[in-house]
């Protein structure tokens, strides 16, 4: 697949706002390094996020309160949704400088004209999982024929309805019932195998009593298919910008180059301190307790770290096994995410290999090599 070699109602709580607004302030970039001039004025940048501050973000959130926003010269305002805002929309439409967003969503919006690119692929593997009991005898994705399979919608179900296409499931044979985002349907008996990820539903799991034993469920009380192991396999969080900017609009670069380095600076830490940038998206505004954001964090880096080529950069093999993906996934309605190869504007690695070359001559550690995770343990109700 070709690629393009140059490519060119704020739901953000008022503490939020805030706090991030007083983390970033004073100057913007005016040397090669992009480093802050002192006395100049930032460069104002807003990053629509695709859900509410949590360990998802950790690295968003931490290259603000680290002040690796400002040293960039950038003011960033980092803005959540509730589902409220789709952040691709939100992006095509110029409310905001960039966006993040999982990749097969953004596909079904490019063929429906959105003219955004994918600049950073922050998560280098899925961490979606559907979740059965230990004796359902769902092992596989060729199990799900005749079973009520969860999914939460919204554009997060086609890792789904892909990976039943490898398996030749015709979605009719499969009863997909909407569940909310957690584990409530599953816990009551109402799905036979629940959509979680690896970093929260899943966790809330293992967070819960079992009325049975009266102590957490635990990991053997449960069947976990990953579809990271699947040919439904889907890259997820990217960064998004503005494909005309990208095209025409000198500032807009070099913004994306010193944005990406910020942001790169912020996910290094967050793999670095995971306890730290833990507290910074609880200190952001998030409603889960420490122990559920560190496990969140936790598991966030694990889908980052390690980066064989640099953290952010587009491995075009697995860029393309998504499109296959989405080209393949036919949902319960008999509708098709996307009907054709999407445009060579779709993705680019210049801003990124930019940003990546530059951070390594700093001697930033942008491949984790070294990463290990650490042991969280899940206290009851995620506290």
């Amino acid at each position: 697949m070709k690629h393009s070699t140059r490519r060119g109602a704020n739901f953000a709580a008022a503490t939020i706002a805030t706090a991030l607004v007083l983390s970033a302030c004073s100057s913007t970039p005016s040397d090669e390094q992009g480093e802050a001039a002192e006395g100049e004025a930032l460069t104002e940048v807003k990053l629509q996020l695709q859900w509410l501050p949590q360990g998802q973000f950790a690295g968003y959130f931490a290259a603000a309160e680290q002040g690796y926003f400002e040293e960039a010269g950038l003011d960033v305002e980092i803005i959540p949704s509730g589902g409220d805002i789709v952040p691709q929309d939100a992006l095509a439409n110029g409310d905001v400088d960039y966006a993040i967003a999982w990749v097969p969503k953004v596909l079904g919006s490019i063929e429906a004209g959105a003219d955004v690119t994918n600049i950073a692929q922050i998560f280098q593997r899925s961490g979606t999982l559907q979740v059965s009991w230990a004796d359902s005898g769902i092992d596989s994705v060729a199990d799900f024929e005749g079973k009520k399979i969860g999914s939460w919608g919204f554009g997060n179900e086609w890792e789904i309805f892909a990976a039943m296409a490898a398996e030749g499931l015709d979605s009719s044979t499969v009863e997909i019932i909407t569940q909310d985002f957690n584990m409530n349907a599953f816990l009551s008996g109402d799905i036979d195998a629940a959509q979680a990820m690896t970093y929260n539903e899943y966790a809330q799991l293992l967070e819960t009593v079992n009325p049975d034993t009266g102590e957490p469920y635990t990991a053997e009380d449960f069947t976990v298919i990953s579809y990271e192991d699947t040919v439904g396999a889907m890259l997820q969080d990217a960064i998004w910008a503005d494909t005309e900017r990208l095209e025409s609009d000198t500032e807009y670069q070099q913004t994306t180059v010193s944005f990406l380095k910020a942001v790169i600076k912020g996910w290094s830490y967050a793999a670095e301190n995971p306890e730290e940038a833990a507290q910074t998206t609880v200190d952001a505004g998030s409603g889960w307790g420490m122990s559920h954001e560190l496990w969140m964090v936790n598991e966030t880096n694990k889908l980052i770290w390690p980066a064989q080529n640099g953290i952010g950069y587009i491995d075009e093999a697995a860029f393309s096994a998504t499109v296959e993906g989405a080209l393949s996934a036919v949902n319960e309605t008999g509708a098709s995410l996307i009907t054709e190869q999407p445009p060579a504007s779709a993705w680019t690695n210049e801003y990124i290999e930019q940003a990546l070359a530059e951070l390594e001559e700093e001697g930033v550690d942008v491949k984790g090599e070294g990463f290990t995770p650490i042991d969280v343990e899940l206290l009851e109700g995620g506290a």
